[in-house]
């Protein structure tokens, strides 16, 4: 049976929809996956299963864009 264990929930306040990460360990082997649901409103969903190189790529690029903008964050300041 595949493994899988829930990293993160939470929810985008501009969109409204659930985003969940979470670790994925198939019982048939292989490379381990960080999977993004994304919940719309109500029961549709988009799935991504990622590799460690994409999942690293696609978080430098997101910090990249977000770096020069986490002054508009919730958090920012926050220690």
């Amino acid at each position: 049976m595949d493994q899988i264990t829930s990293l993160a929930k939470f929810r985008n306040p501009y969109g409204n929809q659930e985003i969940e990460f979470q670790d994925v360990r198939f019982e048939a082997g292989g490379t381990p996956m960080l999977r993004l649901r994304i919940r719309e409103r109500g029961a549709r969903f988009t799935i991504f299963d990622i590799d460690p190189v994409t999942a690293r790529y696609w978080a430098e690029e997101m910090l990249k864009w977000a770096g020069p903008l986490d002054t508009a964050s919730p958090t920012a300041g926050e220690t």
